[in-house]
């Protein structure tokens, strides 16, 4: 999985680093690693989560090193689905890299360890009637895992109970056994729970800086403290991505991008927002990365001009008497125009537009007296082409 991506500068080093925190050849696994060995997932979880900050990093996507605002972060919305919440808690400014790599290699660590507790398990039960398929994984004595939306439902238990679900399934129903190491989030995984919770109050998250969905219920977390608190209780509860998708196409998302690896939660928005207009791009190789760039810099472009005012006023910079520029109104206006001069007591002091706008109206006449922060002129803002 990793191969394809070591063709970027700075690839291989940032896997070693990343490999160096988790405490595992992550480059290794991912370029050379069987089967057997990608399946266990105390290296699954940091090889993922590792992949996905490496590609964002690639789109700018990272929080640093100019820390993003609320405001500043309004029009970006992110989502991750089960370890991918830690991916998303970097996105959104709340762990650095470093931290969420971390916290990562020790949640893989601690499920690996309830895992070899008692053989469990997992399967997807795709299409049907949805009560129906709930009714019969709790029938079987299984727990819905995941309701992913897009009519998958993973459920998660003993081995006997997933192949008595195999055997009989709910009616227009199939089901697919998934190569995992163990039934995740159920209570089979509440040692490793136990775990995560001796171990974040050693760390100090900010809050989301990006609209940040959880898993718990598609609902936007308020704050760092409860980030990290539903990163430890998400171990053992179920992953409401049906409820992040619900939220997302209530918000009106426009545009969504899965990070590697690609495809599955693409898949799942497809299917669940059908009918909508909303590109959907799963970031599969480093072909797709062009079209991911074009996309975001598209949507920010959209969103930029979607949320310009009305108008702007251009204000005094100090008290005295104005000279207004002899420019008519109606006049298209670049950035720097100069827009006449305030004579103070002390110094005259030029004026010019600080953006691309259309001058609307004058608000003053040559002669006038004003204090600083007095409104000189009213420009309509231009939309970017």
């Amino acid at each position: 999985m990793l191969t394809p991506w070591l063709e970027l500068p700075g690839a291989e080093s940032f896997f070693r680093w990343a490999g160096a925190i988790a405490d595992a050849d992550l480059l290794t696994l991912g370029t050379t690693g069987d089967a057997e060995a990608i399946k266990d997932t105390a290296v699954t979880q940091p090889l993922v989560v590792a992949m996905s900050l490496f590609i964002a990093r690639e789109l700018g996507g990272l929080p640093g090193p100019v820390a993003h605002s609320p405001q500043a972060g309004r029009d970006v919305v992110i989502a991750g689905h089960s370890v991918g919440e830690l991916t998303a808690a970097a996105l959104a400014g709340v762990l650095s890299v470093e931290a969420a790599i971390a916290l990562t290699a020790v949640r893989g660590r601690a499920m690996a360890r309830s895992c070899a507790q008692v053989p469990t398990g997992m399967a997807a039960v795709l299409g049907g009637d949805p009560a129906e398929v709930l009714a019969a994984i709790e029938a079987h004595g299984l727990v819905p895992a995941n309701r992913n939306g897009g009519g998958q439902v993973v459920a998660a238990g003993s081995l006997d109970g997933l192949a008595a679900l195999k055997a009989d399934p709910p009616a227009k129903a199939r089901i697919m056994p998934l190569s995992v190491a163990g039934a995740f989030h159920t209570a089979f995984m509440a040692s490793a729970r136990e775990e995560m919770a001796a171990l974040v109050g050693g760390l100090t998250p900010a809050d989301p800086s990006r609209l940040l969905l959880s898993n718990a219920d598609g609902a936007a977390v308020p704050s760092g403290a409860e980030a990290l608190s539903r990163l430890v209780s998400q171990v053992t509860s179920p992953v409401r991505f049906d409820a992040c998708l619900a939220t997302l196409r209530d918000l009106g998302v426009t545009a969504a991008i899965e990070l590697p690896p690609a495809g599955a939660l693409a898949g799942l928005a497809k299917r669940e927002w059908k009918g909508a207009d909303v590109e959907v791009l799963p970031i599969a190789g480093p072909a797709d990365l062009d079209r991911a760039r074009e996309l975001i810099s598209a949507e920010r472009s959209r969103a930029e001009a979607e949320h310009l005012p009305d108008w702007r006023v251009v204000v005094s910079p100090v008290r005295g008497t104005v000279s207004p520029a002899d420019v008519p109104e109606g006049t298209r206006l670049p950035a720097g125009s100069p827009l006449g001069s305030v004579r103070s007591r002390r110094e005259e002091v030029n004026v010019s537009a600080g953006y691309d706008g259309v001058l609307a109206e004058w608000l003053v006449q040559d002669g006038d007296l004003v204090d600083a922060g007095d409104p000189l002129a009213r420009l309509y803002p231009e939309v970017p082409a």
